[in-house]
């Protein structure tokens, strides 16, 4: 059973690794021998991640701001230079915007689609090649998405960009992993539910009890929880399964139906 879940040895790349559930899965790799690189728009905050979490393994700072192709190309060619092979793509960097129907604006859609959409595309583009070079029929190289169960249920929240982009997302996971199975890159999502992240941040203050009783668990997303998921979706024990959706939610969509 130990084997099924050995990552020993493995190269990870995280998006948006230094915050929310990208440290959550950055911190799962790091404490479990995968040599993990963390990248995010601000380099400040990606440098203090990853010194942080190099206390438990090896885990490297590489910023950029993946919605701009030229960093993103830079992004590429440093982890090729640095690296022989790449075994696990997170695709997690991801932006929000609320405002009201009458009122959305034309940026606050464009911001959020480049970031939770195009950016997964063209970076899983730029290193299938990479991915696949590590890749064998037994242990497929993965590439493991972040959606959101707004992309599956409705939000309560006024975001209507975000849930469109996270329902782009899922479909996207399901679409690449039929085109690149048959060069052993599986590919998944993660539908995370309520955790504790900059971008539930205010949410949680303001609903946080209400939004917690109507979990089914009882309870927000812990990093143990995002971590867990990660590591079985890229190790042996899921060597079989691509082009999944997989909530991680407390129960939240089945009970949705039951809050205001």
């Amino acid at each position: 059973m130990k084997n099924l879940f050995d990552l020993n040895g493995k190269i990870a790349l995280v998006t948006g690794g230094s915050r929310g559930i990208g440290a959550m899965i950055a911190e799962g790799f790091v404490r479990n021998n995968v040599k993990t690189y963390i990248t995010s728009r601000k380099a400040e905050d990606c440098d203090i991640k990853a010194k942080e979490l190099s206390e438990f393994g090896e885990c490297i700072s590489v910023p950029a701001d993946l919605t701009d192709m030229n960093e993103m190309n830079k992004l590429v060619s440093r982890i090729k230079d640095k690296e022989e092979k790449l075994n696990i793509l997170v695709n997690n960097a991801g932006a929000a915007w609320g405002a009201s129907f009458d009122d959305f604006p034309e940026n606050g859609w464009d911001k959020v689609m480049d970031t939770n959409v195009k950016s997964v595309f063209f970076l899983t583009q730029k290193l299938a090649d990479f991915l696949e070079k590590s890749a064998s029929d037994t242990d497929p190289s993965r590439i493991i998405n972040v959606g959101s169960i707004d992309g599956i249920g409705i939000p309560r929240a006024e975001t209507y960009s975000y849930p469109a982009s996270k329902a782009a997302v899922h479909q996207l996971t399901r679409v690449l992993a039929n085109r690149l199975a048959k060069r052993n890159i599986n590919v998944n999502a993660i539908a995370p539910g309520p955790f504790q992240s900059n971008m539930m941040a205010h949410t949680l203050r303001e609903h946080g009890e209400k939004i917690k009783s109507s979990v089914p668990r009882g309870r927000i997303g812990i990093p143990e929880d995002m971590a867990g998921v990660s590591i079985f979706l890229s190790s042996k024990a899921s060597s079989y399964i691509t082009g999944s959706i997989i909530p991680v939610d407390g129960g939240s969509l089945i009970a949705r139906r039951h809050m205001e």
